[in-house]
């Protein structure tokens, strides 16, 4: 039998040879007293079952003749039934293969994938053949090696764009009909066109892996959404292919077409918890296969749960860790991606229910490995505990998402915080990431898709969660918004207008700021979600993105992107020094001042501020004002900066950031800003 694959690893799953010899390789509990590989031949019934064989490195190999790609194939473990110590052996359970490559079928019946009975997880073995009502995998085709040039986007020039599969695309006028909602979809000219114009470099794509209902949602009737309920690393999901059965050459053309236009692909992976949820949950896979080699199990024989979502893998399994980097090396070198988001990557250094640690196995695997050390790799630096939060304690390969940029962020322009917090978060947020990483570490954003939409965020002081049918329980209370004085839609034009300059202030603030900026795809259209923080399981009009929504906005998305690429100062690999070690008469890099162009100092740093003026040396210097009280404020240029005029560049007070006038105005002139106004001049 083959015992390696074409990249090298040891054969894990399967593989097809030219002759038609599927050769099976599966990990299975120690205690397993058989394991079969079942072939779908015209039924579960009809198909056959080869018994695997194990071997001395506990994986259960064999070989099947005579086997075709697409060919369905599902696992059946025999072994003891032992749920106090974490042991679900059942082989009624059809179980999809974790190194599946391709999957088919969708769990249907939730009373058939459990392993037990009368709703007793520690009860009875349940005797209800799962075959025909849970997902199974497909004997994948043999994949040939991605060799095409990437991007390659340097951290200090990347903008990243979240966005989820579908909802890019299935309300795109331009998209045909067929390739909605797909991978086809976001390749289409008429969608790449508008990212290339927007200025993005990287788009960051919701999990895109093959997913189930949890089993909260499956009892109701509904789906995740969004996808962070995975069922097979290795898999696309089935949904996103235009044409049935072609996941897998779709999404490598999406990704060719994406690196035609110098654009990056990032994929949102999840490795904290799968689909199958708590210890009541359905076996459709690791928990018949071994659950105490790859779920933290406590001692009653429950998941542990960090994740909020029922169970949580173990980070130090060995099984764990073979997945997870087979998986990653998979994507990047056969399906051609350039980087990964990790889902509450806090996990993964939290081996065996541990404190978390940047030197835990699995984290120094990946930072280590030559193939993905060589990719963006992205932590969301927290889980569903206390424990997990761990904005600036990954080690110096990662970037994180840096949610303390987010609330400093909004709270200035909601009027609150101290003015420390946006002056930090505005350089790049020295104080989380140096002295082991630069700015391009903190990944800035406003929204993400969790939580409001930038339009959302400027309407609705509460959440609107009422859709998802769980009484509004659901999605964090801490917006930090402002709805302008109305709760959600008004056609109050006061109210509008207000609206409209907060978006923008945010957008600009976003775009400006040192560091990696991501934009939540849907906000540069003004795509709403109605006050629906958690949109996680709608698959309809909430979530997909409003293309006519305002139409100017992206013009000034894009030309606030134009304006960060042309002053490298806003690009940094270090951080700004300010008077640091700074030669008699030079002028600082970076000054933050009043209005009145008094340079800040310590006495101001606890106070919060309505007014921001902020100097940025580069060859051709900036100035940005940030302003967010409700009145007019005069703010006095500067004179001792060596700096003769100012010309206007950007105001959020139009459309599309255009100012009314492009005259020079001279230091020491005074300029009247409105209320809540983001204004930028370059100095001459």
């Amino acid at each position: 039998m083959r015992t390696t694959s074409p990249t090298g690893t040891s054969l894990r799953g399967v593989e097809l040879g030219e002759d038609g010899t599927l050769s099976v390789a599966v990990p299975a509990t120690t205690t397993a007293e058989a394991v079969e590989v079942c072939l779908l031949e015209g039924s579960w019934e009809s198909g056959r079952r080869v018994e695997l064989v194990p071997d001395d490195g506990g994986w259960w190999r064999g070989q099947v003749a005579g086997v075709g790609a697409g060919t369905g194939y599902g696992l059946r473990v025999h072994g003891p039934w032992s749920p106090r110590t974490g042991v679900r052996t059942n082989p009624a359970k059809l179980l999809v293969d974790p190194w599946a490559r391709r999957v088919d079928g969708n769990l249907t019946s939730l009373g058939a994938a459990l392993a037990h009975v009368d709703d007793d997880p520690f009860g009875r073995v349940s005797a209800v053949d799962s075959a025909g009502r849970v997902p199974f995998a497909l004997v994948p085709e043999p994949a040939p090696v991605v060799g095409k040039e990437r991007p390659e986007v340097p951290w200090r020039d990347t903008v990243i764009y979240e966005t989820h599969v579908r909802d890019l695309t299935m309300r795109h006028p331009e998209v045909p009909e067929h390739q909605r909602g797909t991978f086809a979809g976001v390749a289409h000219p008429a969608v790449l066109e508008h990212l290339t114009r927007l200025g993005v470099t990287t788009v960051e794509l919701l999990p895109v892996f093959a997913n189930a209902p949890e089993p909260s949602l499956l009892a109701r009737g509904a789906h995740n959404h969004w996808g962070y309920s995975t069922l097979a690393y290795l898999a696309p999901e089935p949904r996103y292919a235009s044409v049935r059965g072609q996941e897998i050459p779709e999404f490598r053309a999406m990704v060719d077409a994406l690196h035609a236009a110098d654009l990056e692909v990032v994929l949102d992976v999840v490795f904290n918890h799968s689909c199958e949820g708590g210890v009541g949950g359905p076996s459709l896979s690791w928990r018949g296969l071994d659950a105490p080699s790859w779920y933290q199990i406590g001692p009653d024989g429950r998941d542990i749960d960090f994740t909020g979502c029922g169970n949580t893998f173990d980070a130090g399994s060995p099984l764990v860790a073979a997945l997870v980097l087979d998986c990653l090396r998979y994507w990047v070198t056969e399906m051609g991606v350039d980087g990964f988001r990790f889902d509450l990557a806090s996990t993964l250094g939290r081996p065996g229910r541990s404190g978390f640690s940047r030197d835990a196995p699995l984290l120094s695997a990946l930072a280590s490995d030559p193939v993905l050390s060589g990719v963006k790799l992205i932590a969301e630096p927290w889980d569903a505990t206390g424990e997990g939060y761990q904005v600036g304690g990954f080690g110096a390969v990662w970037a994180e998402w840096n949610g303390r940029y987010r609330d400093g962020v909004r709270d200035f322009w909601r009027r609150e915080g101290a003015v420390s917090e946006i002056v930090t978060r505005l350089a790049g947020s020295s104080d989380i990431y140096w002295p082991r990483r630069g700015p391009a570490a903190s990944v800035n954003f406003v929204t993400a898709h969790d939580g409001f939409t930038l339009r959302d965020l400027v309407s609705y002081d509460h959440k609107h969660n009422e859709a998802n049918g769980e009484d509004n329980r659901d999605g964090t209370d801490d917006n930090r918004s402002w709805n302008g004085g109305v709760e959600g839609e008004t056609d109050d034009p006061a109210v509008l207008e207000l609206r409209a300059r907060q978006t923008r202030n945010l957008l600009a603030t976003l775009g400006l700021s040192a560091g990696t900026p991501m934009l939540l795809g849907g906000d540069e259209l003004g795509h709403t979600q109605h006050g629906n923080n958690n949109a996680y399981c709608l698959d309809d009009e909430t979530s997909w993105r409003s293309w006519d929504a305002d139409p100017a906005l992206a013009g000034f998305v894009a030309r606030v992107f134009a304006l960060r690429r042309s002053v490298p100062e806003l690009r940094r690999d270090d951080f700004y020094y300010g008077h640091s070690d700074l030669p008699a008469g030079e002028v600082p890099d970076i000054v933050w001042l009043s209005e009145t162009a008094r340079e800040l100092g310590a006495e101001d740093w606890g106070h919060h501020k309505e007014t921001l003026v902020v100097r940025v040396r580069s060859s051709s210097s900036l100035l940005l004002v940030l302003h967010s009280g409700a009145g007019d404020v005069d703010v006095e240029l500067p004179t001792w900066l060596g700096d003769t005029t100012f010309v206007p560049e950007l105001t959020s007070g139009t459309p599309d950031g255009a100012p009314a006038s492009v005259e020079p105005l001279a230091a020491g002139s005074s300029v009247t800003v409105p209320p809540h106004s983001f204004l930028v001049f370059r100095s001459v």
